[in-house]
């Protein structure tokens, strides 16, 4: 049987991630975009108008000739899909949610909100159960969830077969992260061609908190934050698209190679999430080449939603050593909160 297609919104539809959203969501089999909000300066236009479109391809049909809303609780489609910056995302997200929306974000404003489901289905979709208790506490009928920081969601799916198998108790990692991170237009071009800036804003705090969060164990409305002590070390680097992480790590078992690379090749999500039409064949993959993964060559696994996972060996400090490759506004964005939203669609959170 067909599945009615569930109308959804988009905030901030003109960024950087507002436009992987309406690429991602074109033809999508569950949703159907029929509102786009954006800026002030935007509202009132054609989103063709309003819009810089920065993908190769063309801006979708059915969404070209939609009217720019703006971002305000007067939205009304069942889901919408926030790709706000933090600083305007809060109070908009509340409202929205107290009006009975599923807000999906990817903004940082309640990504370590004791109430929020801070989600990786492939890692801990039994963590959508705090949606019941944030009903309750804040009177809402709809909700919040959100995706991680996008150097945290590709660090954390690399690791979640070893923190499965073998149990991560230390983490340092150092990422090179790519400029679309910083939206658009980003980093001048005087800053970061032929250079390296050895700092983001408040990067490495939130792969330090959500990891713990990720990784902690859900039981009875609450989430208790895994102890594993994370040193995050984070860097811009003139790369268009994928955030590379390097990474030592302490395991409660040691693990060998041998072993890492066999927990790493093994696995899977559970059918739940295997069935959801964002989540690739192999959401997590091992490239055993010396010199992999590499943005440009390794970025589109799984249509960006894989991680690839490369160069284990032994760590003369802690047990192992690792990269970690994803897509940052895939993975790490608009394409880990559209797969987010199908988790709720098939949780039964949302309906048409």
């Amino acid at each position: 049987m067909t599945r009615p297609r569930v109308a959804v919104s988009i905030l901030g539809a003109t960024g950087t991630v507002g436009q992987q959203f309406v690429r991602l969501l074109a033809g999508h089999p569950w949703f159907e975009i029929v509102q786009v909000a954006a800026s002030a300066q935007s509202v009132g236009k054609p989103y063709a108008d309003a819009v810089r479109w920065r993908d190769a391809g063309p801006i979708p049909e059915n969404v070209a000739g939609l009217i720019v809303r703006r971002c305000d609780p007067t939205l009304d489609a069942p889901i919408a899909f926030s790709a706000l910056d933090a600083s305007l995302a809060g109070p908009l997200e509340q409202g929205l949610a107290a009006a009975g929306v599923q807000v999906v974000s990817n903004a940082s404003s309640h990504r370590m909100d004791p109430l929020v489901p801070l989600l990786i289905p492939e890692v801990n979709p039994d963590h959508l159960g705090l949606l019941a208790a944030q009903r309750k506490a804040r009177g809402w009928t709809g909700g919040i969830v959100a995706n991680p920081n996008c150097s945290t969601a590709a660090i954390v799916l690399g690791l979640a077969p070893l923190h499965r198998a073998f149990g991560v108790e230390r983490l340092v990692v150092a990422t090179m992260q790519a400029v679309s991170g910083a939206g658009y237009p980003g980093v001048a071009s005087l800053d970061i061609v032929g250079n390296v800036v050895p700092w983001i804003g408040g990067e490495e705090e939130k792969i330090e908190q959500e990891t713990r969060k990720l990784f902690g164990e859900y039981a009875a409305g609450v989430v208790e934050e895994a102890l594993i002590t994370v040193s995050a070390h984070t860097n811009r680097v003139p790369v268009v698209d994928g955030h590379l992480a390097v990474l030592s790590v302490g395991f409660r078992t040691r693990p060998g190679v041998q072993d890492a690379v066999a927990a790493i090749e093994a696995f899977r999500p559970s059918a739940a999430v295997a069935a959801l039409p964002s989540t690739p064949a192999r959401p997590v993959v091992f490239d055993s080449r010396v010199d992999r993964p590499q943005p440009r060559l390794d970025l589109l696994a799984g249509d960006g939603m894989t991680v690839t996972v490369g160069r284990v060996r032994p760590c003369p400090l802690l047990d192992l050593r690792l990269v970690v490759l994803g897509h940052n506004t895939v993975r790490g964005a608009a394409g880990a909160a559209i797969q987010n939203a199908e988790l709720l669609v098939a949780a039964g959170e949302v309906t048409g």
